[in-house]
């Protein structure tokens, strides 16, 4: 006796009723990149705002460009790109990155680029183990 069974009944099966998505879409609407506030206190007490987005790996490889693995030339250049206004503009050009070596401290720097670096509430939401 020979068994047939309807392709809809197959598990891996995409059926209308639960249309499910490729891994492409699954990763794409995952990505969340959706700009976030962040604020950083500066050393004279003073509140910077500005907007970013999570990181895509196309903006890192920007960012690396031309750094010779210099990882505050790395930082600097991501925190340029990546510094938004409330309505998306960027604040900063790369034009600009000069003025930002030598005109603000150091301080206040490290602040701002490791603002960018995800929180670590953030963090948990990524861990492999959980």
């Amino acid at each position: 006796m020979r068994t047939v069974i309807k392709q809809t009944e197959l598990p891996f099966m995409a059926t209308a009723k639960s249309r499910s998505f490729s891994p492409l879409e699954k990763l794409k609407k995952a990505a969340n990149l959706t700009p976030s506030k962040k604020e950083v206190t500066l050393s004279n007490g003073d509140v910077f705002e500005f907007w970013t987005t999570p990181l895509t790996m196309a903006e890192r490889e920007q960012a690396q460009k031309g750094t010779k693995d210099d990882a505050n030339a790395f930082a600097l250049r991501l925190f340029v790109s990546k510094a938004l206004q409330e309505d998306g503009r960027r604040m900063f050009q790369a034009g600009q990155i000069d003025e930002l070596k030598h005109d603000v401290s150091a301080e206040n720097m490290d602040r701002l680029m490791l603002a960018l670096l995800p929180s670590q509430e953030e963090e948990d939401d990524l861990d492999p183990k959980e």
